[in-house]
């Protein structure tokens, strides 16, 4: 008989972002009042396009209910028809430092901070790396992507040929849309906070875990970011989860809670030294 989970508590709240305040949420769980050491801020998916807190709710219930030592802050961003390139990445690394700034109101203790996200809320999440990185501060213990858009060129092998799947089309389509919306300006797509597959400055980063998936198109660019993590001195875990089924783009963050990937976060979690 499984262990009965630990009693959740969302809250939520607002955020700094680049421009002004964003909608964001907060979820803890175990011992009411008490402080946690590790916070993973969160970016939610939808291509850079679309998606909102709620998309990734019920995987971000699952991550903090497996493991009471997360606290999660899953945060919005500015969207591509409202502001395109470099808007979000700018929100998303003011969100970083609002978080640090206000550890208290997260129930945080500062010790530990992580970037996490999934498709195009990966993306924001490995750029952030490189902007903490750049911008000194704030520091990272780590960084976690799972399914990340990280080729604004849509050139990977799995890109090109696994949309032959039907069910894939979808997925392939809505990258492509995506990048169409966020890199109007052509120039942006080889920007390293654009594309950070394609920077040629990738040392010095926090230790990352990234997840793809069997049958997710985004799967190759995802293992090559993490090729290239390591040949520069980056401790990194890559992970290729089994096939899923999935039937819409929304469905991918239900398919990520379902595999192995919230054990995966749990241990990468604790193999973590605390941010400098």
């Amino acid at each position: 008989m499984s262990a009965p989970l630990a009693p959740l508590a969302i809250r939520d709240i607002e955020v700094g972002g680049a421009l002004g305040a964003l909608a964001a949420r907060l979820y803890t769980a175990g011992a009411p009042g008490a402080k946690q050491d590790s916070l993973i801020v969160f970016f939610h998916g939808g291509g850079f396009v679309g998606g909102d807190l709620d998309e990734a709710d019920e995987f971000l219930r699952s991550l903090v209910q497996c493991n009471t030592q997360h606290i999660v802050l899953a945060a919005n961003y500015t969207l591509a028809a409202v502001r395109p390139f470099p808007a979000a990445v700018e929100d998303a690394h003011a969100v970083l430092l609002w978080a640090k700034k206000n550890k208290s109101k997260l129930g945080w203790t500062g010790k530990q901070l992580l970037v996490s996200g999934i498709e195009a809320g990966a993306n924001l999440a490995a750029v952030c790396a490189l902007m903490s990185r750049d911008r000194g501060g704030p520091a990272l213990a780590g960084q976690i992507l799972i399914m990340p858009m990280l080729d604004p060129g849509l050139t990977s092998c799995s890109m090109r040929t696994l949309p032959a799947d039907p069910d894939m089309v979808e997925v392939a389509d809505a990258c492509a849309a995506g990048y169409r919306g966020y890199l109007p300006n052509a120039s942006d797509r080889t920007h390293p906070y654009a594309s950070p597959l394609q920077s040629s400055r990738l040392k010095n980063l926090p230790p990352a875990l990234i997840v793809s998936g069997e049958d997710d198109p985004l799967r190759d660019e995802a293992e090559q970011y993490g090729s290239k993590l390591i040949s520069c001195g980056v401790k990194t875990t890559v992970r290729r989860m089994p096939p899923a089924p999935l039937q819409e783009p929304g469905a991918r963050n239900e398919c990520a809670c379902k595999t192995q990937v919230l054990a995966e976060i749990a241990a990468f979690v604790a193999g973590l030294e605390p941010s400098t």
